[in-house]
């Protein structure tokens, strides 16, 4: 039975990269046919110059989509001013391209913070306003290098890899929910982002195809949207060949040319703007922007509460320096010291040792006590229960016998240690 057709009159569509390229093409495809568009762009200006030219009560706002803040600022400003949002498009992406081996590590972390945090910022941050009115629509950007790979694009082709993948699993998620995802997998679009590449191996398409194919899946809404229709039959064949014949098929075609016969002078501005545009920092725990560094202590501190010899919450204090950072009267030249204690961070399956060498805890089913003296770590003793002294105990034992296990024994009791 053939889905009814949906009116896109009134709609409310926020589009990511909506400035120029598909993304600008697929809003004024939505004008046209009576939606109320925001365009968001780490762009203004441009994007602003493009909401004029489209016209139909068109909003242009700020929009990085590394940023979660930035991204649901952009929701709310767009559901302000235009209402609740029915359609979200996922459009924002970059594709430098190099040969994997030579490629910079900031080209790979920008293309996965854009091409893939950004659309999982997008999707989360949609599902939580769609679900409570059940409706609504997702359109995810990816691309054919979705579903095959080409060599020169190995980062872009697992970034793109990972949105089929994320839209599969939410597309999942959403069964039975009146809430309709969309994948979009273009070729070889003839925009600024695939400038001076081999196109005389695969023929292109037009930003205005990918744009009426978009309207097309929300008009009738189904996951898989081929452009052109035509690839998405012969993805699928490829995919039941043997992967001999299908990468011979690909070679014939000329895949493997696409993009490393390309012309790096005509892509030279396209990569400058994209290796230069905004680039947004971690989020601290408190919700501010913050370092990278400080969330990795502050990650360390939830996944290893232990690492503190103090109160909870506190990150553990080493003989380098003090719980503020500040160096300690053990610090070594140049290094960060040595924990006071080795047991600050352990797996619990060894027992519980405190991190102050004479602090008694309870462990394999008895209180036990660092020996002191001697300026070493000391040797591990538990209770002779028998004889009221404190008997000492071996590594070995504590490394062989079970947490569970029950009290320890007295190795003075004639029983050896295994």
């Amino acid at each position: 039975m053939a889905k009814q057709r949906r009116s896109l009159n009134g709609r409310v569509v926020a589009i990511t990269g909506g400035a120029r390229g598909i993304g600008k093409a697929t809003a004024e495809a939505l004008v046209r046919r009576g939606a109320r568009v925001a365009i968001g762009d780490v762009d203004l200006t441009l994007a602003e110059q493009t909401a004029a030219g489209l016209g139909g009560g068109t909003v242009a706002l700020a929009l990085d989509v590394t940023d979660r803040g930035s991204f649901e600022g952009f929701l709310e400003e767009a559901e302000r001013l235009l209402g609740p949002i029915d359609v979200l498009i996922n459009n924002a992406g970059i594709m430098p391209v190099t040969p994997f081996v030579e490629e910079p590590e900031d080209s790979f972390r920008r293309q996965i913070e854009i091409n893939l945090i950004g659309v999982i910022h997008g999707t989360q941050l949609a599902m939580a306003r769609m679900m409570p009115r059940n409706s609504g629509h997702i359109v995810n950007i990816a691309s054919q290098a979705g579903k095959i790979s080409a060599p020169g694009i190995a980062t872009y082709t697992a970034t793109k890899h990972a949105v089929v993948g994320l839209s599969e699993a939410v597309r999942a998620e959403l069964h039975g929910r009146e809430i309709e995802v969309s994948c979009v997998m273009p070729t070889v679009v003839n925009t600024e982002l695939t400038a001076g590449v081999g196109q005389k191996w695969v023929k292109p398409v037009e930003a205005t195809d990918v744009a009426e194919a978009v309207v097309e899946a929300l008009e009738v809404p189904r996951f898989d949207v081929y452009v052109p229709k035509s690839n998405g039959a012969l993805i699928r064949g490829t995919a039941l060949m043997p992967r001999a014949a299908a990468e011979w098929i690909g070679r014939a075609m000329g895949t493997d040319k696409l993009m490393t016969e390309v012309d790096h002078a005509a892509r030279a501005a396209y990569e400058d703007r994209a290796a230069h545009s905004k680039r947004a920092t971690a989020p601290s725990t408190d919700g501010r922007r913050g370092t990278r560094t400080g969330l990795r202590r502050d990650l360390g501190s939830r996944v290893c509460p232990l690492l503190r010899p103090g109160a909870e919450g506190d990150r553990g204090e080493r003989a380098g320096g003090d719980a503020d950072g500040a160096p300690g009267p053990g610090a070594r030249p140049g290094g960060r010291g040595r924990r006071r204690d080795r047991g600050e961070c352990r797996p619990l399956w060894r027992g519980d040792r405190g991190p102050d060498p004479g602090r008694a805890r309870p462990s394999h089913g008895g209180p036990t006590a660092r020996a002191s003296g001697g300026g070493g770590r000391g040797r591990r003793q538990a209770p002779d229960r028998s004889a009221g002294r404190i008997a000492p105990v071996s590594r070995r034992h504590l490394r062989h016998r079970g947490r569970d296990a029950g009290p320890l024994h007295d190795p003075g009791s004639g029983r050896r240690d295994r």
